[in-house]
């Protein structure tokens, strides 16, 4: 796709707007190199042409880091409008052309139920008997890191550590993570608050994230303090279940043992109950098939999953 200007005279394609988006987004031409699988040097020509091309600089790069010129800021939000209807073109001509997809890769959060969405899942696998329907849930920045590694179609998590604006997403639910303790557990018979000093002679059951160091999301762990570090939640529970240690475990897990009094609900300073909402997320620049394309508007019609 190529536009035209009859007053400049100047050709912009897509493959231009791309590197400046990727500079902008990754913050250096190595980083929008890397996220694009080129050369440098192809990036940095592919924007000095399309500078000379329009007659001003995009870029300031009088700092360590390339800037957006004040013309620069200005072309950007309008070539990200031209991406974003790029981007939805495609999707739809792919879906217009698509029958089923061999495969699709879908990455969740491990504290959410997966019982809601098997339910759809199960419906739309029936429904394309063809499709490979790949499900993993991750710790963490996990779903993230499978997404933007191309790894995973979409993903169902919270936006922590998501860049906003390339992504797509639909809500589909909340989730509720909760610090408890199995009743023998020596602080569970105390009432009222917790201090962290207190707290820090405890075992904290922490899980492990399965995103790498680019996209650690590990939060709600106490400085200082004795820790076990486990890798799912299910195995968090059964230690924090046998006494061993302390530690926040999402609520559709642990409902039945709240309501029975074999867990107990902690008041830790700093540990408040941490309300997450979860979203369905997918990337922009990815086309979908027609297959992800039926999951995504189920998701969109059934949000409020967990």
């Amino acid at each position: 796709m190529i536009y035209k200007s009859d007053h400049l005279e100047a050709y912009m394609n897509l493959e231009q707007l791309i590197a400046v988006d990727a500079v902008v987004s990754t913050g250096t031409f190595r980083g929008a190199a890397d996220r694009l699988n080129k050369a440098q040097s192809a990036i940095s020509h592919q924007v000095r042409k399309l500078e000379d091309e329009l007659g001003f600089a995009i870029f300031s790069r009088e700092d360590y880091r390339p800037r957006l010129s004040s013309e620069g800021e200005v072309f950007l939000r309008e070539a990200t409008r031209v991406l974003d209807q790029f981007h939805k073109l495609q999707a739809t001509a792919q879906e217009l052309r698509s029958t089923q997809e061999p495969l699709v890769r879908i990455a969740l959060t491990a504290t959410m139920s997966l019982e809601p969405i098997l339910k759809i899942l199960g419906e739309i696998g029936d429904k394309f008997p063809n499709t490979h329907i790949a499900v993993a849930t991750e710790m963490m920045g996990g779903p993230l890191a499978r997404l933007m590694k191309g790894e995973a179609d979409l993903i169902i998590a919270g936006l922590e550590g998501v860049d906003i604006d390339h992504v797509e997403t639909t809500p589909v639910g909340a989730v509720v993570i909760r610090p408890v303790a199995h009743r023998s557990f020596p602080m569970a018979g105390r009432s009222g608050m917790r201090s962290r000093m207190e707290m820090q002679s405890y075992v904290q059951v922490i899980v492990s994230g399965t995103g790498g160091p680019d996209y650690d999301q590990s939060r709600d762990v106490l400085a200082g303090g004795r820790r076990w570090t486990v890798s799912d939640f299910a195995t968090k529970k059964s230690v924090i279940m046998n006494g061993h240690g302390w530690g926040g475990l999402p609520e559709h897990m642990i409902a039945e043992e709240l309501k029975n009094g074999e867990l107990v609900a902690l008041n830790v300073e700093g540990f408040r109950p941490r309300h997450t909402e979860v979203f369905a997320i997918r990337r922009r620049d990815q086309a979908m098939g027609r297959v992800q394309a039926e999951i995504w508007r189920a998701l969109q019609e059934h949000a409020g999953l967990s």
